[in-house]
């Protein structure tokens, strides 16, 4: 929504000034009656262009580590339930934080309250920071005069998906490593390793086995043709990540990620509990249920899904409830399904979603150690693999030379 900086003058005659929401100048200005000021000026707050466009485009590319995020919020709680002042609140924590793009927010959050902006809109204009799920959150907190134990909330929901995050990069990290050994010994031996033994075995006239032909091929072309692979790879990498960023390509990504083997059904897992945990703290909050599922749509972290939700709240819209829409919908499975339906029927929706996200909680961890545990045998088999074409493409055509000397 638009937001419009005015002057203007109270019913005592003295003047006033600062910003007000509204959907269009002349809204503005009626807002301003409805509240017994006589505007004299209402302009547009504008963003800045040139060098503060340049600093907003280097801020938005900062992130903040999950840790100091958990901080913030827990500091903000504390010092709310301790009823310091929002602005004073607000001074203490941008002097106590040390992330530099953090604490840069916290400025200019405290500067859109010092101007009469929400606490929510100014987190929402710092969005690369704080999350969709947040500043709603927030909001919702603002109306019904519970923004403490909403932050008691969002702590909960942030440090346990932190928790999901580390735990699926720790069981991924191991794998990696071995892969890139993997392949940095492939492109190893391929380019130093068999080029000497490729003039000796010319020299035989040996008929070379398959793998020897295949490995000597491979070869020549990385070493002849490496500029060609190289300017391929660099060309692959820049139009994937262009593609990437736009919608298509981020939807792209994500419906692949839910389809891949071992890590598809994990992700899955992982959105179901992120979907019953945040849906269910914004039904205790009070957030009437379209605007949840607005939420839930740029919460979710995964585009493919977001396609889905926004799907069931099409079908919302005429009035379809909420468990017939989603039984509908990709990727939901029949157990969330069946509970929220369970739910609506009893009026229980929240509890409901709560024992959907304690159950999926366990099924991530129980998929993360699965995973570990299949990786392993899967990595011992590939490692084998290169090992034993290695193998026989140098020392096949050895013992035939062996074998022809005799």
């Amino acid at each position: 929504m638009p937001t419009f900086n005015y002057k203007a003058f109270n019913a005592s005659g003295a003047a006033v000034s600062g910003v007000v929401e509204a959907e269009s100048q002349q809204m503005a200005a009626d807002m301003l009656f409805a509240q017994g000021y006589v505007p004299s000026s209402v302009k547009e707050k504008v963003i800045d262009t040139g060098s503060g466009l340049w600093a907003r485009l280097l801020r938005m590319t900062q992130k903040v580590p999950a840790k100091d995020l958990i901080i913030f919020t827990k500091q903000f709680r504390s010092m709310m339930h301790a009823g310091v002042p929002l602005m004073r609140l607000l001074q203490v924590l941008e002097a106590q934080t040390q992330n530099a793009a953090l604490k840069r927010a916290i400025g200019d959050i405290a500067e859109s309250v010092k101007e009469g902006s929400t606490l929510h809109t100014a987190m929402e204009r710092n969005g690369h920071i704080f999350s969709p799920l947040y500043y709603n959150l927030v909001k919702a907190g603002e109306v019904s005069g519970s923004v403490p134990e909403v932050l008691s909330r969002l702590v909960y929901i942030i440090e346990h998906e932190a928790k999901i995050k580390s735990d699926i990069k720790s069981a991924l990290q191991y794998p990696m490593m071995v892969l890139i050994a993997l392949v940095g010994a492939f492109f190893i031996l391929l380019t130093f390793v068999i080029p000497k033994f490729a003039s000796m075995f010319a020299r035989s006239g040996l008929e070379l086995p398959v793998p020897t032909q295949i490995a000597l091929t491979l070869s020549r072309l990385i070493n002849d043709y490496w500029y060609i692979g190289l300017g391929s790879l660099i060309a692959l990498f820049v139009g994937l990540r262009y593609f990437l960023k736009t919608e298509q390509g981020q939807y792209v990504k994500d419906a692949l990620l839910l389809k891949l083997p071992l890590v598809g059904p994990l992700f899955v897992k992982a959105i179901m509990s992120r979907f019953a945990s945040i849906f269910a703290i914004l039904q205790s909050s009070g957030v009437p249920i379209m605007v949840s599922m607005k939420v839930l749509t740029g919460a979710i972290g995964n585009q493919a899904v977001a396609v889905e939700f926004g799907k069931v709240r099409d079908q919302m819209h005429e009035g379809r409830g909420i468990s017939i829409p989603l039984s509908q919908a990709k990727y939901f499975t029949p157990m969330v399904i069946d509970m929220i339906a369970i739910g609506e029927e009893s009026g229980n929706l929240e509890e409901m979603l709560q024992q959907v996200a304690v159950h999926y909680d366990d099924e991530v961890a129980y998929s993360v150690k699965g995973m570990s545990d299949a990786i392993g045998p899967i990595l011992i088999v590939g490692l084998a693999a290169v090992v034993g074409f290695f193998a026989l493409a140098i020392f096949m055509p050895m013992w035939d030379m062996t074998k022809l000397a005799k």
